[in-house]
């Protein structure tokens, strides 16, 4: 992006509800700021963005400061005058050898201190911390060619400052190594203390921002076999013709299994779409060779049909919508054909006789699936699916009440005010969905603050095996009602009358006779419409709808769950 396509982002923000961010540094921030304001304006479309910015050459007092202010999040950028003075090229006190000692003292102390600082900032709102950008001025006796003890330890402060900083919720440190090289202006530097060039800092900007504001992560990879997963036509070849191996000059696609397993290790599901016949497909998933295990991989679609048909069976085993999903062949011609019958999906093309742009393509991945942690809930995604899949056939597609009686299901109810996955679960569920909303972290922390706000979180397990937390209900208890805010429910429980249970433990532990639902129609919430149309009798287009515990306890089917319930009143009032 260059400046004057960055200034007309920001004149063409319409506003709407403010996002706060702070920029914290101890440079002038000047143009980083300007690229910051676009970044954040394409990330909020629809928002009001408010850069706060703090005091030229105090950034461990920008970082003290920032924590009286509420904000959606801050981006700390750290340079190594930061941590002395004398480590930048806007100072006279001299760059003696009788100093190193006392710059390598000032820096670890310095470090000590910031990480105290942000650990606080941490705590209150999520942080982005940018690692210093620029390099050491020639301050000792060894020539560049060489390192220096000298250099060592002050890298070493650097590197323990941020090793202990990544190990603290809320904090989140940037990987700058594939930014521009060309970083530093030293004419702007020296005259106006901006120390970055333009291409730097709109490229460290859009960093940031992606680091404060993750994307959801795609949730499955849809993969073609041949010339894809393995190099050679299956039905040509022969099973033991398939290649993936350094000797059989094909070792990108053994990087392409690798990285397939270690994303299905980590939640992702990975499916199969590919042309071909079915018994020489199985026994080549089957070859004890294969880096990518058949248990990691469900569905498998095998067939001579048209690919965006084996990819529609997929999505909807998986339950899951087209633009949470990637696929890969090596064909063009499938991928358009998958593209124009599934528009939200994102097409890659795996190029099989280019190794380099096969990794670049995984480091594509990398980015598209990447997560700052794996849960218990990922490790379960897959398991849970194929029982999900098992359901349909033992209840003859429509799930029986006898059926559901011999489910020994298990429902256990807890609080999650402080729970990671219930948040995950409001931003990333659509289909039943109270209202859609989605929170920034500064948001979530803020609304769970409140007086008289309650999460609960969900667990499910049956005989066909856990789901581990899959719904969150949120709001708070009224003098005469309960009012919910908060309800999503993830796709994999769907057909257990979970949402029947969670209802009934909402009346039965505030003691109220109303619930009082602030609902919004969306595009993807239909399996909620329905559930309201059935429940509540009326149009599911209002924006607050209402249950009496007559009505409920008259619409109720029977329920079989056997309830575990570790939600306290402490937790609710």
């Amino acid at each position: 992006m260059r400046l004057g396509e960055a200034l007309q982002i920001i004149g063409q923000a319409t506003g709407g509800k403010k996002v706060g961010v702070h920029l914290l540094c101890g440079f002038e921030p000047l143009y980083l700021a300007t690229f910051m304001r676009a970044r954040l304006a394409l990330r909020f479309a629809d928002a009001k963005i408010e850069l706060l910015t703090g005091l030229f050459g105090d950034l461990e007092g920008n970082i003290d400061r920032a924590r009286g202010h509420s904000s959606a999040g801050a981006i700390v950028a750290i340079e190594w005058s930061d941590l002395d003075q004398r480590l930048g090229l806007r100072t006279s006190a001299g760059w003696s050898l009788a100093t190193l000692d006392d710059i390598a003292v000032q820096v670890e102390e310095k470090c000590g201190r910031l990480q105290k600082a942000l650990a606080a900032l941490g705590a209150a709102l999520p942080v982005a911390v940018l690692p210093p950008a620029l390099g050491l001025p020639p301050l000792t006796h060894i020539p560049p060619r060489l390192t220096g003890a000298f250099e060592l330890r002050l890298r070493a402060a650097l590197i323990g400052l941020l090793q202990r900083l990544c190990d603290r919720d809320g904090i989140r440190i940037a990987n700058e190594s594939g930014l521009p090289t060309e970083r530093h202006d030293v004419r702007m530097d020296l005259h106006a203390g901006f120390p970055y060039t333009l291409a730097y800092a709109d490229a460290v900007a859009e960093l940031a921002v992606d680091c404060l504001f993750p994307k959801a992560p795609k949730k499955g990879l849809i993969t073609d076999l041949d010339q894809t997963l393995w190099r050679g036509i299956l039905g040509d070849a022969g099973v033991d013709g398939v290649s993936w191996s350094l000797e059989g000059k094909s070792q990108a696609h053994a990087l392409y299994q690798q990285t397939l397993g270690s994303l299905a290790d980590s939640g992702v599901l990975v499916a199969i779409a590919s042309k071909n016949d079915p018994n020489p497909v199985e026994a080549a998933l089957q070859r004890p060779d294969m880096l990518l295990s058949a248990a990691q991989v469900f569905p498998v679609e095998v067939g001579w049909g048209a690919k965006s048909a084996a990819v529609d069976r997929i999505l909807k085993a998986w339950n899951v919508g087209a633009d949470s999903v990637v696929f890969v062949d090596d064909s063009p011609m499938e991928l358009a054909e998958v593209a124009e019958k599934h528009p939200g999906i994102e097409c890659l093309l795996f190029p099989p006789d280019d190794p380099a742009a096969v990794v670049a393509l995984l480091w594509q991945l990398r980015a598209r699936f990447g997560k700052s942690e794996i849960r218990e809930e990922d490790r379960l995604r897959l398991n849970s699916l194929r029982s999900v899949a098992a359901i349909p056939e033992a209840a003859d597609v429509e799930a029986s009440a006898d059926f559901l009686a011999r489910l020994d299901a298990k429902m256990t109810f807890a609080g999650g005010s402080a729970d990671a996955r219930a948040f995950e679960l409001v931003n990333k569920t659509n289909q039943f969905n109270l209202n859609g909303v989605r929170y920034t972290e500064a948001a979530w922390k803020a609304l769970m603050r409140r007086p008289s706000r309650f999460v609960a979180t969900v667990t499910y397990e049956d005989r066909f095996g856990p789901l581990g937390k899959i719904a969150v209900l949120g709001g708070s208890v009224q003098p005469d009602f309960v009012c919910v805010d908060l309800w999503v429910m993830s796709c994999r429980a769907f057909s257990r009358q979970i949402e029947f249970q969670c209802l009934r433990q909402m009346f039965a532990k505030t003691g109220k006779q109303e619930i009082r639902f602030r609902f919004a129609a969306t595009e993807r919430n239909g399996p909620l419409q329905t559930f309201f149309a059935h429940l509540l009798s009326a149009p599911t287009g209002e924006d607050e709808l209402r249950l009496r515990i007559d009505d409920f306890v008259r619409l109720c089917p029977t329920l079989h769950h056997q309830v575990n319930d570790e939600w306290t009143l402490s937790e609710i009032n």
